[in-house]
């Protein structure tokens, strides 16, 4: 390829808009353009590069016997109305009707078509084991679409479902599929860790997430220094912290005005955090959820919403929720408070062991001292579970030893989903007997262009990208001092033609501009390697070989590019 034909518009500017150092150096670089807010154009370079992956995972689907398919985008509600999803699965979902006024919606994931086109087709224990997967984009309608295409409404995904006779089938199933995910990312050069995850809204009981650590990475991944677990902070299991017992004091009102927060309420009675309790008050599937923690912890979500049994992810409860519930933002507790149909209390463990604590008077400006839940709340009219958000203060649930945190991005997810979707579709084969059996199935993501984004997170510097040679979009570029000089274009292009030959995707940079020009934007695009050919060449015989990796340079004689460019490629 000739650069002064590729279409790669760079900027020299940072977009304002742009959040992360992904997106940054995609516009920057001209891999992608913004259409509007989460939806991206790909330009040739950043399509370059999805190929690669694309191949990469096409590769690592046949090596475990998954065959691809191509199932529509559009998706028809009555399948998801038989799920039972499409009431549950949120705003997220695109949905729009035909002309004819039959809904549909744009699909964000394909459980539902995949049952319904198998269940069609697969009716004989003899044709599973089956696994099918698809490359195609997603639709999802985030409430804040941002960090390019990391959190983006139109998205490139990998899906793939499995399909079994049994549990032990859907085992193997499972791990083969994890397995490959782990060969995908690391042929992708991702520095990356599996951790145990929630389902979330795709339902099914075993999950695990592939987390590519990086600091703008969106998700907590707990973690332990000592054995191999890690798990998503959502999920990760929090220990019950029990306070020093003492002598039980009167329950008393106190004046706290204007102390909404907690930070603010410690403050005023000069109490410690951990000797308050923290109300926060969320709305799960139509229900006002009150969830309490202690002042020094955070509700975890994830956690009230499987409390609750809920269908769908909580969201912070509305002024007009709160008041229904008769709640009094700011100075809320579970004293002498009842649950009803539409109005839940969740109280975490660690709630259930203080002695002597504060929480709110529910009434405007004022707070309790001395409560002892266990004497003070209607324990008939609570939920206890552990709800809190797992810290580093805590162990490791499997060994006992020093828990740390990461942030990471979610490049994939595999799942066990069971029968949940075969039963509730009647999706069944007829086993050995003749008796008709729910499939037992799986489901397994990949973000495609997440993981290229995820690639640009965790490899760069101060002057672009610096790609992981599987991914990036050229592995070499070869750059002419002065395009002008026919002499400089005829040595450069001797060694662009050998080296295309030889099987390397080369790009020469033969545009007529400076080479400062051409240096900062190889830099800034991230080709793992740059042969400068410059005036010294003609006189030497020798070019300058750099890998943006490391920044080293050397002279490499012409005669020598060609195996000193596969060696070190090698090494990247």
């Amino acid at each position: 390829m000739l650069a002064s034909k590729l279409y790669a518009p760079t900027l020299r500017e940072t977009p304002a808009d742009a959040d992360v150092v992904s997106q940054q150096y995609m516009l920057r670089a001209g891999m992608i353009r913004k259409m509007a807010g989460g939806i991206y154009s790909y330009l040739p370079l950043a399509w370059k590069s999805i190929r690669k992956i694309k191949a990469i995972i096409h590769e690592e689907m046949a090596s475990i016997d998954a065959q691809e398919i191509m199932m529509p985008i559009i998706q028809p509600a009555e399948i998801w109305q038989e799920s039972g999803r499409w009431n549950v699965y949120g705003a997220e979902m695109i949905r729009f009707n035909d002309r004819h006024d039959r809904s549909y919606c744009l699909g964000p994931t394909h459980e539902e078509m995949i049952t319904t086109l198998v269940k069609d087709e697969v009716k004989s224990y003899r044709q599973l084991p089956l696994t099918l997967y698809q490359i195609q984009n997603k639709y999802r309608d985030e409430r804040r679409p941002r960090y390019g295409l990391m959190r983006s409404r139109e998205f490139i995904m990998k899906d793939a479902y499995s399909f079994d006779l049994d549990e032990a089938g859907l085992d193997k199933s499972y791990w083969d599929m994890y397995h490959a995910y782990e060969r995908v990312f690391s042929r992708c050069g991702l520095y990356f860790k599996p951790v145990e995850a929630d389902s979330g809204a795709i339902g099914g009981s075993n999950s695990h997430e592939f987390m590519a650590l990086a600091d703008s990475g969106e998700a907590d991944v707990i973690h332990c220094d000592s054995c191999d677990y890690a798990a998503n902070i959502e999920i990760g299991k929090p220990s019950v912290m029990k306070q020093a017992e003492e002598p039980l004091l009167e329950l008393t009102e106190v004046a706290t005005p204007d102390a909404k927060t907690i930070d603010a309420v410690a403050e005023q009675l000069s109490l410690p955090l951990d000797k308050t309790m923290k109300a926060v008050v969320l709305s799960v599937d139509g229900v006002v959820v009150l969830a309490m923690v202690r002042g020094d912890h955070e509700v975890n979500e994830i956690a009230v919403q499987h409390a609750v049994d809920g269908g769908v992810e909580p969201e912070m409860a509305s002024e007009e929720e709160l008041q229904a519930a008769g709640l009094t933002g700011g100075f809320i507790s579970p004293v002498g408070l009842k649950q009803t149909e539409t109005f839940k209390i969740v109280v975490d463990e660690s709630v259930m062991e203080m002695f002597n604590a504060c929480g709110g008077a529910n009434k405007k400006d004022a707070h309790f001292i001395n409560i002892n839940p266990k004497r003070d709340f209607n324990l008939e009219d609570i939920i206890v579970a552990p709800i809190r958000l797992i810290t580093t203060d805590d162990v490791c649930p499997n060994c006992g030893g020093h828990l740390g945190i990461a942030k990471g991005i979610e490049v994939g997810q595999v799942f066990k989903l069971g029968t949940k979707y075969s039963e509730s579709l009647n999706g069944t084969f007829l086993d050995q007997n003749g008796r008709p059996n729910p499939y037992i199935m799986g489901s397994y993501g990949i973000g495609v262009s997440r993981t290229l984004a995820a690639a640009i997170e965790q490899f760069h510097d101060e002057n672009g990208i610096i790609w992981p040679r599987a991914i990036a979009p050229f592995e070499v570029v070869v750059v002419p001092i002065n395009a002008k000089d026919e002499a400089l274009m005829e040595a450069s292009t001797k060694i662009y033609e050998e080296l295309k030959a030889a099987g390397v995707d080369v790009l020469l940079d033969d545009r007529k501009e400076r080479a400062g020009v051409k240096f900062k934007d190889a830099d800034l695009i991230g080709y793992p390697l740059r042969i400068t050919v410059s005036k010294n060449t003609l006189e030497s015989g020798a070019v300058e070989l750099k890998t943006r990796k490391t920044g080293e340079a050397v002279e490499v004689a012409i005669a020598d590019v060609q195996k000193a460019v596969a060696d070190t490629l090698n090494t990247l």
